[in-house]
């Protein structure tokens, strides 16, 4: 996937297609090759499943998801030429909006409902902490900022990501 590219000052804007309704990646130059990455909000779920081109899609599996979400984040990264990982980034912010299960229905089975938010928030957690522990312990945690919503256009996805970097030549010259 080629981005389209449109450069507006400090800003340049990665996007596909030729009438986008957001960019995958914005970048701000900082100056001395600083940049301030934006990207975009999508899911580990049809987002990812689209973005990555899997045959499977993953659903209402945090474990699995949420590395989709920094796959395709670095894939992003790759293609604009930003950096060649996505421990070359250092995270600002993460927010990430988590869902409520698709099932089982929380009328029909409140306890199994309960017991499967309860698994989410679990998996969420350690799936989210275990990105920076195994991908990047040098870098810094990111502040972060959860809001559970009813829904996301995704409805397999059980969480959806928006984040902020810097990538820093400076930490990365040989």
């Amino acid at each position: 996937m080629a981005f389209n590219v449109k450069k507006r000052g400090r800003l340049t804007y990665y996007y596909n297609g030729d009438h986008p309704t957001l960019s995958a990646l914005v970048t701000e130059d900082l100056g001395g090759g600083v940049l301030k990455c934006y990207l975009a909000g999508l899911t580990g779920g049809y987002s990812a499943k689209g973005v990555l081109e899997l045959e499977e899609l993953v659903s209402m599996d945090p474990e699995r998801e949420i590395p989709l979400v920094f796959r395709c984040w670095e894939l992003w990264l790759q293609e604009a030429g930003v950096c060649e990982d996505i421990s070359q980034v250092d995270f600002i912010e993460v927010h990430a909006f988590g869902c409520l299960p698709k099932a089982p229905n929380p009328v029909l089975d409140p306890a199994g409902y309960a017991a499967e938010c309860e698994r989410l928030r679990r998996e969420y957690a350690k799936a989210y902490s275990g990105f920076f522990a195994e991908r990047c312990p040098e870098c810094g945690v990111p502040a972060r900022f959860t809001v559970h919503v009813v829904d996301v256009p995704d409805t397999a996805a059980s969480y959806e990501f928006y984040g902020v970097a810097l990538y820093q030549p400076e930490l990365h010259t040989t």
